[in-house]
This record gives structure tokens, C-alpha cells and sequence, in this order.
């Protein structure tokens, strides 16, 4: 990526790496972050990857990345948000979905085509409603999750 903001972006690169992909099985070529390792805390763990991810996507908007790329970035993070919010499919599908990761394969494929076209700040709101939303959604499901979850003691 050839931006005058690179070392912006590269603390981008580095908590996507660490949220998805820090550590690696002995043996074999499989790795993961924190993010799985975190949703195994009910709701925080949840609620705590979905508020990186989108600090990352808000922070690559400021830094140019186009409104078709954005919009890839925040469906990779809702896929993720909601799937991964489900017990024990949820948990397996966040080792193995990595949507940080991805997301910094979308942007570094815009920045080497030669989109970047400045700053995405316009893009921003937009993103930050939806994000909101989702993370009302999110939280509402397993706010209904736990009192079902608690109905049945």
C-alpha cells in the first residue's frame, strides 16, 4: 500500500493480524488471533471483536478505501458478527472466517489496482450508522439469548 498515511495503516495490518492470525498450532500451517479466543466470553467477546473491526474499517475509510471496498468490509463484518454470536457453530466458524484478515486482503488489492482516490471520510457516517445498527441488532440477540438461556434453570 502506497499511501502517505502507511504507518497509519500499518497498525491496521497489525491488530488484524493479532485478532485473526497471531497464533499458529504447532505442526501445522492452521492459525488464529484473539478474536476466536474472545468470543468464547459470552457477549464480550462478541460485542469486543465486532467494536475492532470496526474501528479498523472506520480507520481504513479516513485513509481512502472506496465505498464498494467498505461496503465488502462491513458485510465480512456483519457475516462474521452474526454467525459468530451463534453457541458452538459460532465459535468454530470464528477460527476459521477471519474477517480482519480479509478485509486487509480488500484493501491492500484496492491500494495495488490503483484505486485509492484520498481520504473516504464522506463514506464514514454511513458506515458508523450501520455498524451501530448491527451492533444494536447483535446485542439485542443475545440480550434474548440469555433470558431464554436463563428460562430454561
Amino acid at each position: 500500500m502506497q499511501t502517505a498515511s502507511n504507518s497509519k495503516i500499518r497498525w491496521v495490518e497489525w491488530v488484524s493480524h493479532l485478532m485473526d492470525e497471531q497464533f499458529r498450532i504447532p505442526g501445522t500451517n492452521f492459525r488464529f488471533g484473539l478474536d476466536p479466543i474472545l468470543n468464547l466470553i459470552p457477549v464480550v467477546g462478541d460485542l469486543s471483536g465486532f467494536a475492532v473491526s470496526a474501528a479498523l474499517v472506520a480507520t481504513m475509510a479516513k485513509h481512502g478505501a472506496s465505498g464498494k471496498v467498505l461496503t465488502l468490509m462491513i458485510l465480512n463484518i456483519i457475516l462474521d458478527a452474526t454467525i459468530g454470536a451463534i453457541p458452538i457453530l459460532g465459535q468454530i466458524f470464528d477460527f476459521t472466517y477471519k474477517a480482519n484478515s480479509r478485509n486487509i486482503r480488500l484493501l491492500r488489492s484496492h491500494y495495488s489496482e490503483g484505486k485509492y482516490k484520498g481520504s473516504g471520510k464522506g463514506v464514514i457516517t454511513i458506515i458508523v450508522v450501520v455498524l451501530f445498527v448491527v451492533f444494536l441488532a447483535l446485542t439485542f440477540l443475545i440480550w434474548k439469548m440469555l433470558e431464554w438461556l436463563m428460562g430454561l434453570f
